[in-house]
């Protein structure tokens, strides 16, 4: 298998998209963070001390969507013409609460947008465990991945759940 971001010297490099077509390219990604019941009850009812956690983490996760290119060293600039962030609540059980992201993204341009929606629900997450640590620091973020992205060379992907177990 060949690395893109690699030259024949093993050094890093940043991949020439100048001969490829601008089109429309879409991503989604989705993660999620586990907290406990009084945590996910202050999320819920908009109590924490920090305000409306969501509502911060949903600007954050459009913001960073938008800065990609300065989080991840080799990734392209890209003029995004859509981000958004939405948040579901989910009870599993007492002791299973869970605040999932989803980030989407488009733009029209020569490469993917799957970074830019990656960085988007991480960030969404990293400000909701911002925002809610000094009611519960055993948060955890998990599952954040790909679930699809549209457009390209490389054509479409889907995420199979049990994919690489």
């Amino acid at each position: 298998m060949d690395f893109t971001h690699i030259d024949r010297n093993g050094n890093a490099v940043m991949v020439d998209v100048s001969e490829k077509a601008a089109t429309e390219r879409t991503a989604v990604a989705r993660g999620r963070i586990r907290m406990s019941r009084q945590c996910f009850e202050a999320v819920k009812n908009r109590t924490a001390k920090k305000g409306d956690v969501l509502g911060v983490a949903q600007i954050a996760g459009i913001m960073a969507s938008k800065h990609t290119a300065d989080l991840i060293p080799l990734c392209h600039r890209l003029n995004l013409t859509k981000s958004t962030v939405d948040f579901s609540l989910s009870e599993e059980s007492e002791e299973k609460c869970y605040v999932e992201a989803v980030c989407t993204v488009r733009c029209t341009d020569r490469t993917g947008v799957e970074m830019e929606a990656l960085t988007g629900v991480s960030a969404a997450l990293l400000t909701v465990y911002d925002m809610c640590k000094a009611i519960d620091r055993g948060m955890v973020i998990e599952q954040v991945h790909l679930v699809e992205k549209h457009g390209g060379k490389s054509g479409d992907f889907s995420f199979q759940e049990g994919g690489h177990d």
